[in-house]
């Protein structure tokens, strides 16, 4: 007997009349309207890394300096994911996601004024993380209750929950690798690189106006549910610890590994095209999540963690295939473990977004997703663990170990998922 969702019964919804704004042909097209939101904050963060190069040779940045550009980014992050959930369930999931988008404009500036003055990265990476955070957070709920009735037309739940992460993954692909094509061929690749997100942005904003706010009135404080950051039942809190805590931090610790550590020890002999491959590798591991999709919902309706377990092995298969690659110094091989460490990638996040929604009361949704997005930035941090284990080990060594954690995580899951 497998574990079920704790649900109450929804009430029934009314249906839209003729003259209703929000017939099924125009409230389909909300969440759509919407997603490109999440697509900027997924290119935002990604556009960065990708110019890591021009940044140590141009400017004469160190390694410890790049580094810490990537620290920071993390500590605005989670302010941004701690504040913009209940921001977002108190003041609506519109505004939010506005505010988190013009954040991310204002940082995407200073980025281009790096090269000017060096120490604007630091203001800048900064302001990208909180922008971000808050609309992972924000933008992911919006977009879910823009897929639902009564202002959209997902066949079911899970399906709604999903779209933000594909949003997202389309973002993530395709901001490193304009950015290293940018850097690798065009002038002051510093300054025109981070261009495409000022568009992205502009089109993004003008494409949401259209979008309606979904968030239902709150009641006053005095009489607001307590603990409404928490899933609806000690039952769903214990779901989500044994089901989707395990699975969280493999959302980004696995790809981050694919495109942030794998290029650096495969790239011996692609002089002049590292930054090309680098992003090539940054589009390829979340451009695999985006294919994925489509098994994602065939493996949901299967088995409630089907989808998790699926993911966590490609994942692991993924590093075994990485640390091969590196042993033998192969991009090529590289690149075929990206992919496989992508598709992992993109069975976990639409995994856990599903869960989310399914656990999550709806006057809690927004903090309960921003604390499954904290949990996936956990293992944003993983490449740095990395770099220092490789004083002790070798880098294949450290990937097959990786390897078996993922294996480890896909035990739990599997036990705690299919216990009566």
């Amino acid at each position: 007997m497998t574990t079920q969702h704790p649900r109450t019964a929804a009430p029934a919804l009314p249906q839209a009349s003729p003259a209703s704004p929000h017939t099924p042909a125009t409230a389909r097209r909300h969440w759509l309207r919407a997603g490109w939101l999440m697509t900027a904050s997924g290119w935002s963060a990604n556009q960065f890394s990708a110019l890591l190069g021009a940044y140590r040779s141009d400017l004469g940045l160190t390694d410890a300096t790049t580094t810490g550009l990537f620290g920071v980014y993390v500590l605005g992050l989670i302010p941004g994911l701690l504040l913009g959930g209940p921001a977002a369930d108190r003041h609506g999931r519109r505004p939010v996601a506005f505010v988190s988008l013009a954040v991310s404009v204002v940082a995407t500036c200073l980025l281009m004024a790096g090269p000017l003055n060096a120490w604007l990265l630091w203001p800048g990476r900064f302001l990208t993380g909180l922008g971000a955070g808050a609309l992972l957070t924000a933008g992911s709920v919006w977009i879910k209750e823009l897929s639902s009735a009564p202002h959209g037309t997902a066949p079911t739940p899970g399906a709604a929950a999903r779209r933000s992460g594909l949003f997202l993954s389309a973002g993530f692909a395709s901001g490193g690798l304009a950015a290293s094509v940018i850097a690798q061929w065009a002038p002051h690749p510093m300054v025109l690189a981070y261009v495409p997100h000022l568009l992205l942005a502009a089109t993004a904003a003008l494409s949401a106006t259209g979008a309606p706010e979904t968030a239902t009135p709150r009641a006053p404080a005095t009489t607001a549910p307590k603990h409404s950051a928490a899933p609806a039942s000690p039952a769903a809190a214990r779901v989500f610890r044994r089901l989707v805590v395990p699975v969280a931090p493999w959302v980004f610790a696995a790809p981050t590994i694919a495109f942030a550590t794998l290029p650096g020890l495969v790239d011996t002999h692609l002089d002049g095209w590292r930054t090309v491959y680098a992003g090539i590798t940054t589009a390829v591991t979340p451009g695999a999540g985006l294919l994925v999709a489509p098994l994602a919902r065939r493996l949901a309706a299967r088995h409630r963690i089907a989808t998790a377990l699926c993911g966590l092995a490609a994942i692991a298969v993924g590093l075994l295939v990485a640390a091969l690659a590196v042993a033998h110094t192969q991009p090529a091989v590289a690149l075929a473990a990206a992919a496989l460490i992508g598709g992992g990638y993109g069975l976990c996040v639409a995994y856990g977004l599903t869960e989310v929604a399914a656990l999550a009361p709806p006057h809690g949704l927004a903090r309960l997703t921003a604390r499954f997005w904290a949990l996936c930035y956990l293992g944003f941090c993983t490449p740095y663990a990395i770099t220092v284990l490789t004083r002790f080990w070798s880098p294949q060594a450290i990937l097959t170990g990786v390897a078996a954690l993922a294996a480890l995580s896909l035990a739990t899951v599997a036990r705690h998922g299919t216990r009566p």
